[in-house]
């Protein structure tokens, strides 16, 4: 196939079997388009990958490589990749045709959003990567278009490992691909290597959009925004939107932390604690310092921020988001921290430091301390006693003795705080989206016991699967405790009743009670239903299954219509029986004998003019034209006989006669006797 722009290719028969129908969008490295699956009778969406990628048989082994392994993301949240191959100089994917709009189409119209609208679009994103992580792969290139949202909410990603193969081939080549450089991770922009947490990071900016409307960092080119991402740090999205809750700063913070080692570690970790940002702000915590401090980054030890540090003590658990929560895990560390002079202290307690020995560290000694300079007692002569010989040396190892003691109780204290602040603990099992039979069974193995504590809605987590645990994955909890388990019931679903026939008033009250409510009320004339009733549903069908708090859009009645009444007199009868029917009246028609009206024309409309209610009867009278009656035969008659016969008929007689026989015989008439004429017609005879 010869390679063609993104309008010439609609028509096209890739690979012999996709025909492309439409353009969808174009992007950085390809171009979609909708097709029809030839072969299975489908609708797909095949992508297209732009020319100049790198090697061309280097970058197709490369695509077909990552198209495999997205292939196996078999996911709810995953767009699915059908097919992958080359025609040619065109590399293709075929993927699942997803309804709707991308994410930045809705951030578009819907930015800042609200915080729960944004974390719950983003839970489902997590969701997805969560499979992604779990199966190995890293997307490399989360960014609102790759965010797939349907009609209904339902949330997909597309093009896993594709970025990969993209950059991959590129470098191959010699050539330099950024990508989506608003969401670049900083070890991307460097070349440092991906994993999963760089998704977290492009997670985390994405989120911070989404609830500020402004791009993490902002400059003139793409290269100084990538400078940004390596060197400044997202800042708080309350800063640009005040009244966002401490704990929702943290979130994003975590998420986008420039050291790697201090975001959370893959997508489930973020879901995890993103779950707990949900949970506060559902119940209305305004602000939760404790949550905060628990989701806020942590300095790494030994980092080049902990390093040449300025104080004393660097607190590494208990809310800083490092170490494991309830340790009091410090280090002690003096000027020169990081360069080999830091302690480490085990469970909070203070070691004793050596009395100064004498004999160890002489007067005057370079870098010993000096002594503490006191004015010298006078001895008594009465109580003074000359010290017994080798009473220093006594006192220097009962001193040594005291201070291995002191190591060892510090030690013992520390094994202890160890012990009952973490040692003691477990990781709770990750039990979330596994069914209620399958989580208990891995509680069990790993030693705890289970128990459902309630059973919730919910829109992505399917009926009788765990949507979250108390304590959560990772969370410590002691051998043989309990894990209690939201079990999902599905998503919340409520039956549209028939509001027909009922008051707006009735029908709010009744879709109240059914978890609805009512929407937009449009009024309809309609023959049946009277004024002020309901006629029907809009948007939807009786007996349909929608999500809580759907508004219900019904039609109300005005009644019948009223029309204008049209006169059709003088006009045939099929044309005013038409026009009046057309309007939307009945009609009902009259016949009457008229001498000046044709036959078949209207002669009057009752009523011809004014409103009337649509269905309501107009009567018209059509004229059947004059009336005939027969003609009386007069022939054999005397010519006195015939004209009376004629004018009782209501005839007009035209005797002529020949010669002088006045009383003749009629011998001919017209005319002809038996003929059917109007009254008044005029009878000619004659006779002998």
């Amino acid at each position: 196939m010869a390679v063609v722009g993104d309008d010439a290719m609609i028509g096209q028969l890739v690979h012999g079997r996709y025909r492309v129908t439409g353009f969808i969008a174009r992007g950085g490295m390809a171009s979609v388009f909708t097709a029809q699956d030839t072969r299975l009778d489908r609708e797909v969406a095949v992508k297209i990958m732009h020319q100049g990628l790198g090697d061309p048989e280097q970058f197709t082994e490369r695509f077909q490589r990552e198209a495999k392994s997205a292939a196996r993301l078999n996911h709810r949240n995953v767009v699915a990749v059908f097919d992958q191959g080359s025609d040619g100089p065109i590399t293709y994917l075929v993927m699942e045709l997803v309804p709707g709009r991308t994410l930045r189409d809705v951030m578009r119209h819907e930015s800042p959003m609200p915080t729960l609208r944004a974390l719950d679009l983003v839970e489902q994103v997590l969701i997805a990567l969560v499979a992604a992580h779990d199966a190995g792969i890293v997307h490399r290139d989360i960014k609102p278009e790759n965010v797939l949202i349907t009609p209904d909410g339902h949330v997909k990603v597309a093009d896993f490992g594709l970025a990969r193969a993209v950059s991959s081939a590129t470098t191959a080549t010699g050539k330099t691909l950024i990508g989506t450089v608003s969401y670049l991770a900083p070890e991307v922009v460097v070349n440092a290597g991906t994993d999963a947490r760089s998704d977290v990071y492009s997670v985390g900016a994405m989120l911070y959009e989404m609830l500020t409307g402004l791009k993490p960092h902002h400059a003139e080119t793409p290269i100084q925004v990538a400078y940004k991402h390596v060197h400044e740090d997202i800042g708080p999205p309350s800063a640009e939107r005040p009244g966002l809750p401490d704990y929702v700063d943290a979130l994003v913070a975590r998420a986008t932390s420039r050291d790697r080692d201090r975001r959370s570690a893959d997508g489930r970790v973020l879901l995890q604690q993103l779950r707990q940002v949900q949970r506060a702000l559902r119940d209305g915590v305004e602000d939760d310092p404790e949550l905060a401090a628990d989701l806020r980054p942590s300095p790494v030890i030994g980092s080049s921020e902990s390093a040449g540090a300025d104080v004393d003590t660097a607190p590494v658990a208990g809310g800083a988001g490092g170490a494991d929560e309830g340790a009091d895990t410090e280090i002690v560390a003096g000027a020169g921290a990081g360069v080999g002079t830091s302690t480490m202290v085990l469970g909070g307690a203070t070691p004793m430091a050596p009395a100064p020995n004498p004999a160890e560290s002489p007067k005057g000694a370079p870098g010993s301390p000096a002594p503490p300079r006191r004015p010298a007692p006078h001895p008594d002569p009465r109580t003074a006693a000359p010290s017994p010989p080798g009473n220093d040396r006594q006192t220097s190892r009962r001193g040594r003795v005291l201070l291995i003691l002191a190591l060892l109780l510090t030690l013992l204290a520390g094994l202890g705080g160890w012990y009952f602040g973490i040692g003691r603990y477990e990781p709770a099992p990750s039990l979330v989206n596994m069914t209620e039979q399958q989580a208990q069974a891995a509680a069990e193995k790993a030693g705890f016991t289970f128990a459902v504590d309630s059973r919730d809605f919910s829109e992505t987590v399917p009926l009788g699967s765990v949507i979250s645990t108390d304590p959560g994955p990772g969370d410590r909890i002691l051998p043989g405790d309990r894990i209690e388990a939201v079990v999902s019931k599905g998503p919340e679903r409520y039956v549209v009743p028939d509001l027909r026939g009922q008051t707006p008033d009735a029908a709010e009250a009744l879709l109240k009670d059914t978890k609805l409510k009512l929407g937009q009320q449009t009024e309809a004339y309609d023959q049946e239903v009277p004024e002020g009733q309901i006629i029907g549903v809009d948007g939807v069908a009786v007996g349909d299954q929608v999500k809580r708090d759907t508004a219900i859009d019904v039609i109300v009645s005005k009644g019948r219509e009223p029309l204008e009444v049209q006169d059709f007199t003088g006009q045939t009868k099929d044309a005013a029986v038409a026009g009046l029917q057309g309007i939307g009246f009945t009609v009902t028609t009259q016949e009457e004998f008229s001498d000046t009206v044709p036959a078949g024309t209207v002669i009057s409309q009752n009523p011809a003019s004014g409103t009337k209610l649509r269905g309501d009867a107009i009567t018209i009278v059509v004229s059947k034209g004059p009336e005939l009656f027969a003609v009386p035969n007069v022939v054999g008659m005397k010519r006195d006989e015939a004209i009376k016969a004629l004018e009782a008929a209501g005839f007009v007689p035209d005797a002529a006669s020949f010669g002088n026989n006045r009383n003749y015989t009629v011998i001919g008439q017209t005319p002809t006797g038996g003929s059917q004429q109007k009254k008044g017609t005029t009878v000619s005879f004659f006779g002998l």
